[in-house]
């Protein structure tokens, strides 16, 4: 019977994961307003944080510089001010952040816009209007369903333990094999039933934001248009070869 105690393991491990994701979607649902951002249009910038969070908004901050000529983004990753009037908050911390000389590396430059104070005033305007989801909520659905997936193979890892170990047992393999099946077809429900009921995921935005997020215009091929889609999906929507060399040099990681 060795493998019962690896049983129960597998269990409170789906057990737990599966809990923490139905607490999250029902604290998401509970904070819900219907109503919230109903008739509301969201900038470039909100756009980018319901999305991507404060990188991304960093991120679209200084494509659209870029793409400006207010900005230079070398494919080596470093960035030189062309332009030191900043039209907004968020392109003066932008070039505040590279410094009196007018050049620096990008890294550096996207970690002080993603936390300077414009970005922590987009987050409050949107937790207000309960179009993102406020810190210190909780686990939030997204979080809870990456914790739900890392069980599928933390309770595959421990049911082929069970069945592998060279250690004799009363009850038949294929047997001990279907007693572990059972907690990890109950995580792969969770996850299905998250899929249909809860999709898509989002560290940022709330259902309502959500919502807006996919209100937004797609495919007429101006540069608001072209810019939403960099807010949206990232650096990957990114069409020019050079900005995407400045953005993949010196370990960039999107999203972080």
């Amino acid at each position: 019977m060795f493998w019962v105690p690896l049983l129960l393991l597998a269990w409170a491990v789906a057990g737990v994961a599966c809990l923490r994701l139905c607490l999250a979607a029902v604290r998401g649902a509970a904070v819900t307003d219907p109503d919230a951002g109903a008739g509301r249009d969201l900038t470039l910038y909100e756009a980018a944080f319901l999305s991507g969070g404060p990188g991304r908004v960093a991120d679209v901050t200084l494509v659209a510089m870029a793409r400006q000529r207010r900005l230079l983004l070398a494919h080596t990753g470093w960035a030189t001010v062309v332009d030191p009037r900043g039209r907004d908050e968020m392109e003066r911390s932008v070039i505040g952040a590279i410094g009196p000389r007018g050049q620096s590396p990008l890294a550096p430059v996207r970690a002080a816009a993603a936390t300077a104070d414009a970005v922590r005033g987009i987050a409050e305007r949107l937790v207000g209007a309960g179009l993102a989801v406020p810190d210190g909520s909780g686990t939030t659905v997204a979080e809870a369903v990456r914790q739900v997936r890392l069980a599928v193979p933390a309770v595959a890892g421990l049911g082929a333990a069970a069945l592998f170990m060279p250690v004799p047992s009363d009850m038949p393999r294929h047997l001990v094999a279907l007693w572990f099946a059972l907690p990890l077809v109950f995580t792969l429900g969770c996850l299905a039933v998250a899929r249909f009921e809860v999709h898509p995921y989002s560290p940022w935005a709330s259902p309502a934001g959500q919502r807006l997020l996919g209100a937004l215009p797609r495919g007429t091929g101006d540069d608001h248009t072209y810019l939403t889609s960099v807010a949206v999906h990232g650096i990957r929507a990114v069409g020019e070869p050079e900005l995407r060399a400045a953005f993949a040099h010196r370990g960039f990681r999107e999203g972080h």
